[in-house]
């Protein structure tokens, strides 16, 4: 079984694109899509139940804005009820910046037997076709920090576009019972960094981030984000220390 979780914010106008994107995988009998809504204030909701098949979609959240990493974590619980260990779980953007051409070979590479497959704008082949300097600046600089600190061997840490296997899920969540604590876009690097801790065998896959392909402006803000992570070191650290 597969699972698609798509989290949502005010995505009413990129919707029909994913839909079309997604169409070929959703066809099959064994996939699931989950809808972890954030608090739309669009009609993102309600188009989704049109343009997705009802018997193959589910729409979360409670109607408030909490942040990317409540809306995750809503959606990971919700398949990890239902879900086998051998199960795999696609999370990816919902404006269409996820390049799902490469989705069939993260499937096919995570078949191989590993527990997490990121789409990495800064493996060898990958990048950005459209983006400011200052945000290539700070991500990339973010990145080299983590990894550092971390000892991660993987070059991108906050991409939202990964192919999960739900044994490792599970087995995070065992250590961790709430899987991501983090409510801004630094859960993906939370939810990494705890994967990489219960032995997750991790890769990577090129990707070009298809900024061109978003309508309207990406959710992401930057100073806030950079607040994020300076959180979520200390936090990280301490309880490093701490155990």
């Amino acid at each position: 079984m597969r699972y698609f979780i798509v989290p949502t914010y005010n995505e009413a106008d990129n919707l029909s694109n994913l839909a079309r994107d997604l169409s070929p995988f959703l066809a099959q009998a064994d996939t699931w899509l989950v809808i972890s809504d954030d608090g739309s204030s669009d009609a993102t909701r309600e188009i989704a139940t049109q343009l997705f098949p009802s018997e193959r979609l589910v729409v979360l959240g409670d109607g408030t804005n909490h942040g990317p990493g409540h809306a995750f974590n809503t959606a990971f619980d919700w398949v990890l009820t239902r879900a086998k260990d051998e199960d795999m779980v696609v999370t990816m953007e919902a404006d269409c910046t996820s390049d799902i051409s490469i989705l069939p070979d993260m499937l096919a590479i995570a078949d191989l037997g590993y527990d997490l497959v990121l789409a990495s704008v800064y493996a060898q082949g990958g990048g950005f076709d459209q983006t400011t300097w200052l945000r290539k600046l700070l991500s990339a600089t973010a990145n080299f920090i983590y990894r550092f600190i971390f000892d991660l061997k993987v070059s991108t840490l906050s991409s939202f576009y990964r192919v999960y296997r739900v044994g490792r899920l599970r087995a995070a969540k065992i250590r961790w019972p709430r899987l991501i604590e983090e409510s801004g876009f630094i859960c993906m690097l939370e939810l990494l960094v705890k994967l990489i801790r219960v032995e997750a065998r991790v890769i990577e896959v090129p990707m070009v981030l298809a900024s061109k392909k978003r309508i309207g402006r990406s959710r992401m803000k930057l100073m806030r984000t950079t607040v994020e992570y300076l959180r979520f070191l200390w936090r990280f650290r301490s309880e490093k220390h701490a155990g």
